[in-house]
């Protein structure tokens, strides 16, 4: 029996919740994960290739990703392209995350520390 709980993986590190996000819509080589967390980050987030590559080996590692071992599109491009997935245990860790901080910003509101926040 799988003892897996994705509480096990929280809290996340922004990176690692950045790459889940951008892999939430399907397939993605590296260089389309930066641009994505660039692009809904509005240019707050801008992620290094070694940091991005880097936190893509732990999310492998953990079994959250997957590694494609063909393009999702063979005729869209350069080989050697790495696509990356999210596994159904990065699904269930990312909305463990998620709910986490649904959690954090319920508790914001009630203090008062959001813009427009009635307690």
């Amino acid at each position: 029996m799988d003892k897996f709980r994705p509480e096990s993986f929280l809290p996340l590190t922004p990176v690692a919740f950045e790459i889940l996000l951008a892999l939430a819509d399907g397939e993605r080589h590296g260089y389309s994960i930066l641009q994505e967390v660039e692009t809904r980050s509005g240019g707050a987030v801008s992620l290094h290739a070694g940091t991005l590559y880097r936190a893509l080996a732990r999310l492998l590692e953990s079994d959250l990703i997957d590694e494609l071992r063909e393009s999702p599109d063979p005729s869209s491009g350069d080989e050697r392209r790495r696509y990356y997935r999210l596994t159904t245990r990065g699904v269930a860790v990312a909305r463990a995350e998620v709910g986490r901080l649904e959690g954090q910003l319920a508790a914001a509101r009630t203090r008062r520390l959001l813009k427009g926040s009635r307690a």
